[in-house]
Order: structure tokens, then C-alpha cells, then sequence
């Protein structure tokens, strides 16, 4: 049993208003909802600052919840949405990224089966292989490595496992991108957001560097599938349109 919280800003600085773009005649955030509808979670609902956002949210029968504009990122938003709703320390929440239009269903629900199957953990999120040597070396590309139980050890925008020896060539075994999807248990994701930043956070820029300096456990799955572009250009505008309006299934 889980909850799904989309955060949805006004501000950017690569596409200002990004959640209210139109993306094949709806907005975006619209879509992102949509996807959300299509899980087993028992409530679904769009945090934000902007009444703009919130207006629109609304008129597609979304239920909105309006938080502080002194946050600064979405799972400092979702934290207060936890305290604003009264969540149990136990209850499992999902941060669904509201640029996020083409997240497949099976991995929302991937992320959120993975922290019920381990009640030790504080959070939970998914990996895939790396595809190539330019995504292991691209440092928009985070990567993760994990124990052998799944538990992360860290995640880097620099390539990891770093090749003492020359790398092969093809495949890179062990090498890892993350998907950045998370399933978070409310007294974990209260305590995260009450942290100060970490030191490896500030260097990487990586907010879940945040939890493993403090000791949370965050474990990793393997994804089951590959979920479909983000969106922080108007040129991802077009092609996420182009892949929506061909899909035969909106629940993919």
C-alpha cells in the first residue's frame, strides 16, 4: 500500500513553466498524472507553490496539495505534504518527478514493491545496465554501485566502477545508471529532509548522497523495463510528443 506525490515547480532555467507545456494538446503534468492513475496507489497527488500549476492540476481532477516556496527540492516539498496529510512513520510514499510524462506504470510500481519487500530500508530505487561507453562516461548519466544485497554504496556522476586496467570493450559489467524514481518511507524521507546537505551532495550535486551519509539504506532493483525520456528542453517537447501520440497503451 502506497502513495504517490508528483512535486511540480513554475520555475525553471532551462524552460520556465515546464510542468504546464503542452505535450500532444495536454499538459505536461497532466500526462504525468495520468501515469500515476494507472497504479495501484491509494491516493495520488500534485504538491506545489504556483497557483498556476494548481489551477490547471485541479481542472484535470487532480487533488492538490499547496506547500512552502522556500523548498528546494521535491522530496523537501513531499515531506511536507507527509506532515500537511498526517502520514504514519511506516507509510510508503513515491517522489514521481512531475517532468517525468513517459515513466512507465510497471516502474512506479516496481519502486514502491521493492521497499515493502525490504521493511529495513529507508528508500528505494531502480538501476539498468549502462549502455554504452558514452553514457558511462557522461556525467548527466549518474551511475550507482551496490553490495551484493542491493544496498547502494554510492552514487557518482564520475564513471563507477572505475577500470583500473583498460575497460573492455562492448559490454561494462557492473556498470550501472540510475533511475532517478524513489520510493521513501515517511520517517525517512522527514529525516532526510531535516538534514543539512552532505559534503559529497555539495560536490556532486546528487541529493540522495544526502541519505547514505546519514546512514539510510537505500536499496537498488534492477529495472524492469526502461522508462521513456524526461523532459528539460524544448526539443524533448517534440519527442516525448511524438512517442505519446504513438502509444497504444497510456499505462506502458
Amino acid at each position: 500500500m502506497y502513495r504517490i506525490v508528483i512535486p511540480a515547480r513554475y520555475a525553471s532555467s532551462r524552460l520556465p513553466g515546464k510542468p504546464l507545456r503542452d505535450i500532444a494538446g495536454k499538459p505536461m503534468l497532466e500526462w504525468v498524472y495520468e501515469r500515476a492513475r494507472c497504479c495501484a496507489a491509494i491516493e495520488v497527488l500534485i504538491a506545489t507553490d504556483d497557483e498556476r500549476i494548481a489551477s490547471v492540476a485541479r481542472g484535470f481532477g487532480a487533488d492538490v496539495v499547496m506547500t512552502s516556496i522556500d523548498h528546494q527540492s521535491g522530496t523537501d516539498r513531499i515531506a511536507e505534504v507527509a506532515v500537511q496529510r498526517g502520514w504514519a512513520e511506516q507509510d510508503i510514499v513515491v517522489n514521481l518527478q512531475g517532468d517525468e510524462p513517459a515513466m512507465p506504470a510497471a516502474l512506479i510500481e516496481q519502486v514502491a514493491a521493492l521497499l515493502e519487500e525490504y521493511p529495513d530500508a529507508d528508500i528505494a530505487t531502480l538501476a539498468a545496465a549502462v549502455r554504452d561507453r558514452d553514457e558511462y562516461f557522461d556525467p548527466n548519466t549518474v551511475k550507482v554501485v551496490t553490495d551484493r544485497e542491493g544496498r547502494a554504496l554510492y552514487f557518482s556522476r564520475a564513471p563507477i566502477p572505475w577500470y583500473r586496467d583498460e575497460a573492455p570493450m562492448g559490454s561494462l559489467p557492473g556498470a550501472r545508471r540510475h533511475i532517478g524514481l524513489y520510493a521513501y518511507r515517511v520517517g525517512a524521507l522527514r529525516r532526510l529532509a531535516a538534514l543539512p546537505p552532505a559534503p559529497p551532495e555539495v560536490a556532486e550535486k546528487l541529493e540522495q548522497l544526502r541519505a547514505l551519509f546519514n546512514d539510510l539504506e537505500i536499496r537498488v532493483g534492477e529495472a524492469v523495463t526502461l522508462p521513456g525520456p524526461d523532459v528539460n528542453t524544448v526539443e524533448d517537447l517534440a519527442r516525448v510528443s511524438a512517442r505519446l501520440l504513438g502509444e497504444t497503451d497510456r499505462c506502458d
